[in-house]
């Protein structure tokens, strides 16, 4: 078997995109922790365009927030069209919709108690091939991205430029990863270097720094920058949108996808909320040893405070009965909107940690907390 996975550097047009969605949110959430946000962002050439639904007493200048994301990602060198100081700003955000407001939020005697803001089914995964329960291909691909802009920023390579992609291809045995077999780069890059110094640099200093070399063999192929220069990226050349990477920033082919994006959306909108909680349950369960790869789903109506549709596959990789695992699971993880907020308390401005590199494995963030094992266990062991 063989797996493909792509990883997305911050400064690609997209992930500019969605950090900016997500810097919007998480300003609104550091004033106001109920703020609904369902934020949208458009870059292309010299222009940031954003649109959405913002409810929030928070205020805040809009635009100061954009150009701090896009100097953050490292837009800032004067021969760019689009750059953090100079860049054009239309502000198109609305107030949320009372209709779809009405329905997420339902004032009862007892509690409030919050349904979900879109109908719709998502998808959490782990497995026990690296020490962060994700997919080896994946993984690689996003640390590829990630230690690209550390050079970058850290100041070690002054051509280094913020727009980047990466492709890593395993080749697996049932379902052990083996060996690499390629390794795709794409670097956007100053004109003063060469083809040369770009392959060298990425062949010695980025890929043995986080790719184990026991993965490296003489069949892995590498493809570096291999259409040739690469000096004009970023929004300057392509047309960025929120939420267009949702395979890159989830597990990079191996896992169902619901479809929904996430960066821009308070935990309110389930996208997001229920995506994050089912990579916590999946991973919690792999981590509890109770099967070695998991795929848990979810679904809700809009409005809906329970979910219609809560179970897991574990591809018959399971280490206990798998009944009392699909019992287990919903009594240790409440499923419900609001206990979904509560029990990872999303309603903080942790979300442009989540934007790059991929949503998850950052181990400070709620929904990477293995925290629920001995409980697990308990039921299942």
């Amino acid at each position: 078997m063989h797996i493909s996975s792509e990883g997305i550097g911050e400064g690609h047009p997209d992930k500019v995109a969605d950090y900016i969605s997500d810097s919007i949110l998480d300003a609104c959430l550091a004033q106001d922790p109920q703020a609904h946000v369902a934020c949208e962002t458009l870059v292309k050439s010299n222009h940031v365009v954003v649109a959405g639904e913002i409810t929030t007493s928070a205020v805040f200048d809009t635009n100061a927030v954009i150009r701090r994301a896009i100097r953050e990602i490292g837009y800032t060198y004067p021969e760019m069209l689009f750059n953090a100081d100079t860049v054009f700003i239309t502000n198109l955000l609305t107030k949320q919709s009372g209709e779809i407001n009405g329905a997420v939020v339902k004032e009862k005697e007892e509690a409030a108690e919050v349904g979900a803001g879109d109908q719709g089914f998502f998808f959490g995964y782990a497995c026990n091939e690296t020490d962060q329960l994700m997919p080896a291909s994946y993984l690689l691909a996003q640390k590829i991205a990630q230690k690209l802009a550390t050079e970058r920023k850290e100041g070690n390579v002054d051509w280094l430029r913020p727009d980047s992609k990466m492709l890593v291809t395993m080749r697996y045995e049932g379902l052990e990863p083996i060996e690499i077999e390629n390794i795709v780069i794409a670097t956007q890059h100053a004109e003063s270097v060469s083809q040369k110094e770009i392959e060298t640099f990425c062949r010695e200093c980025v890929i043995p720094a986080v790719i184990p070399a026991k993965w490296l063999t003489a069949n892995t192929k590498y493809f570096i920058n291999s259409s040739g220069q690469f000096t004009y990226g970023g929004p300057e050349a392509d047309t960025g949108l929120t939420g267009r990477k949702i395979i890159a920033d989830t597990y990079g082919g191996w896992a169902h996808h619901g479809g929904g994006a996430f960066s821009g959306k308070d935990p309110s909108k389930v996208d997001r909320s229920g995506a994050y909680f089912c990579r916590w349950v999946a991973k919690n369960v792999v981590a509890a040893r109770l099967a070695d790869r998991v795929e848990v789903r979810l679904a809700y109506t809009i409005g809906g405070t329970h979910p219609i549709h809560y179970d897991l596959t574990t591809y018959g990789t399971e280490h206990c009965d798998l009944d009392c695992l699909n019992k287990a699971v919903t009594e240790v993880f409440d499923g419900r909107v609001a206990a979904i907020i509560e029990q990872m308390d999303l309603r903080r401005p942790i979300y442009r940690q989540s934007t790059q590199f991929g949503h998850f494995t950052k181990p400070n963030l709620p929904w990477e907390q293995t925290n629920r094992i001995e409980e697990l266990k308990k039921r299942c062991g």
